[in-house]
């Protein structure tokens, strides 16, 4: 399985490159796991609603180009979605027996994401009613990424 996250900004802080290090090493025995950071588009100092949505087009043309036609597309929004992470890993599963071998993830920047990033999603999913940094969202998601492989496997780790 191609497992693509594609993500708004980069890592700036060391402790989130290693988490993400770690468990991108993690996935290798299980996936074949790629990470595309796109730029994170410029805001004004003082924004109005239109340079805000100006940006969320902009990022959002950005996701669109790294997602290829056959993709499985899972978006993280706020309205997703909330699933556990047996149902999460049983997603997962599901998309592998379907014969989905391509599956991109996708994390928005700061102000969301674009409609029409949303609508191109297969699947929407959320994990919490909070926002997170789109940081360490990364890395929550690697983490559960990488549990559903050991719980599709019956490895121990999940408990």
């Amino acid at each position: 399985m191609n497992i693509k996250v594609i993500c708004i900004g980069k890592l700036k802080e060391k402790y989130w490159r290693d988490a993400v290090s770690e468990y991108s090493k993690r996935l290798g025995g299980y996936c074949a796991l790629s990470i595309e950071e796109l730029k994170e588009s410029r805001l004004a100092q003082n924004p109005s609603a239109a340079d805000e949505e100006a940006v969320k087009i902009a990022e959002g043309k950005e996701i669109l180009e790294k997602i290829s036609k056959n993709d499985y597309v899972i978006t993280l929004e706020i309205k997703g979605k909330r699933l556990t992470s047996e149902a999460f890993a049983e997603k997962i599963a599901d998309l592998a027996m379907e014969g989905r071998t391509d599956i991109d993830l996708v994390i928005g920047g700061s102000l969301g994401l674009s409609p029409e990033v949303s609508r191109r999603a297969d699947f929407r999913l959320s994990f919490s009613d909070m926002t997170f940094p789109h940081q360490m969202m990364r890395v929550i998601l690697l983490e559960q990424i990488y549990r559903a492989f050991k719980i599709n496997r019956h490895e121990p780790y999940h408990k």
